[in-house]
């Protein structure tokens, strides 16, 4: 017989806008989370937050991720 223990940690990070005294902005953001099994990713997923409303989590690989990394970098640079 063989004994498994397995440690899970999920890392979460939900970030949204500025709240708005405009009606018609609508609280929205984005979902990111991470498990880890053994210290070991089992996959990262997204969900984007549109007011209430949340849509269904999207899986994404490590070279998917380094894609939406460059993508913001590249974004943020504009923004400065």
């Amino acid at each position: 017989m063989q004994r498994v223990v397995s440690n899970i940690q999920n890392l979460g990070f939900t970030i949204t806008n500025a709240p708005s005294n405009d009606k018609k902005v609508r609280a929205g953001g984005i979902i990111l989370d991470q498990t880890l099994v053994n210290g070991q990713s089992e996959g990262v997923s997204v969900r984007l937050i549109n007011g209430t409303k949340k849509t269904a989590a999207v899986k994404l690989d490590k070279q998917a991720l380094s894609d939406l990394l460059v993508a913001v970098q590249e974004v943020l640079a504009v923004e400065e």
